[in-house]
């Protein structure tokens, strides 16, 4: 990294993915090294992909271009505008260039502002008009980030606007998406204007939600809804990445390796000390070794139902997946929970004091 990375290319990235992987991963490695030359690369980083925010809402663009700046994608989601306040309001801690904080957290106000009148967002909202262009609501793809960074932000900078923002944009989710079932409980899609239920779909990006509801303090509703994702890992041996909750029949049937499920279960464990949390633990990683193991390292599953691999391990995996049954299992002071909050791609960063 320090010899041969160079963010001088004529490439167009997507901001988002660019943020929580390698600025979050340079700024993570830079607090636990005190390498200033990571610290470098990290802001080098941070000045090619301001320009994203040039928007006339101050929400980013989805592209921008490393080299020129040239930035294109005004329809995008808020996952991707939300989750990037956590890796530039640190990045302008250690550099002193405030820039990077106040348009990141514009970025994430703006969005707020936007949510309907009873409290939700949808999946697709154009950042130069700041209309939405989708009514579909959830916690799944596309989304769930933006509510993570409205918690974890007050937590990492104790910007208690941000507390403000997750703990209403919580119970707008408690009283449309909430679905209590016979299966247990469960968050589904709704109309954002209305709040009438419109799908019963759930599946493994959305498992992230338990975890942050452990940390933010809905300790019942957290553990009530690990129980279902839970149940949903176990209904083919390995989670789907969609099931319908209501038939409990599967929708898209692969699985890429997500982390979701086993963070949301370490932290559980971290918050309760409960031991289930760790038999969890062991059933996601035996699960690993027996379906998605391969010679040459681990692979996603095209079929959790036929146990069919495909050919791919994302870097999420290592970075995420192995990470967080790895801590699970670790003694507590390997990593105070006190001291550092995680980014959406697990690089703990430093909490202010």
């Amino acid at each position: 990294i320090l010899e041969r990375l160079s963010f001088d290319r004529d490439i167009t990235v997507k901001n988002f993915e660019i943020t929580i992987r390698l600025l979050g991963g340079l700024l993570s490695g830079y607090e636990m090294t005190g390498d200033e030359e990571l610290l470098r690369l990290a802001d080098d980083l941070g000045t090619r992909l301001l320009p994203a925010f040039d928007s006339p809402t101050g929400m980013p663009y989805m592209f921008v271009n490393l080299k020129t700046g040239t930035v294109r994608g005004a329809k995008t989601n808020p996952a991707e505008i939300g989750t990037l306040l956590l890796e530039f309001g640190t990045l302008a801690r250690h550099t002193g260039k405030q820039a990077y904080h106040d348009k990141a957290r514009r970025a994430l106000v703006e969005l707020y502002r936007r949510r309907s009148s009873i409290g939700l967002v949808a999946e697709e909202i154009d950042v130069e008009t700041g209309q939405w262009t989708s009514r579909t609501s959830h916690v799944g793809g596309g989304i769930d980030s933006y509510y993570e960074y409205l918690l974890k932000c007050s937590l990492l900078f104790g910007d208690g606007e941000c507390g403000k923002m997750w703990k209403d944009s919580r119970r707008a989710l408690r009283r449309y998406l909430a679905d209590e079932t016979r299966s247990g409980l469960w968050y589904g899609e709704a109309d954002r204007v209305t709040g009438k239920r419109t799908a019963s779909q759930f599946g493994a990006l959305h498992a992230f939600l338990p975890g942050v509801l452990a940390l933010g303090g809905d300790l019942r509703r957290a553990e009530r809804l690990q129980a279902s994702c839970y149940r949903m890992w176990m209904l083919h041996g390995v989670e789907p990445e969609i099931l319908d909750y209501r038939t409990m029949q599967v929708v898209h049937a692969g699985y890429p390796l997500r982390p979701e499920i086993i963070e949301s279960a370490f932290l559980l464990y971290r918050v309760t000390k409960d031991p289930q949390y760790l038999e969890m633990g062991r059933k996601f990683f035996e699960a690993l070794l027996r379906t998605c193991r391969t010679d040459a390292g681990t692979t996603v599953l095209e079929n959790v139902v036929t146990g069919e691999k495909g050919d791919l391990m994302p870097s999420y995996y290592l970075a995420e997946t192995l990470k967080y049954l790895y801590l699970l299992f670790a003694p507590d002071e390997t990593l105070d929970l006190d001291r550092v909050v995680f980014t959406t791609e697990a690089h703990p960063l430093r909490r202010s004091p």
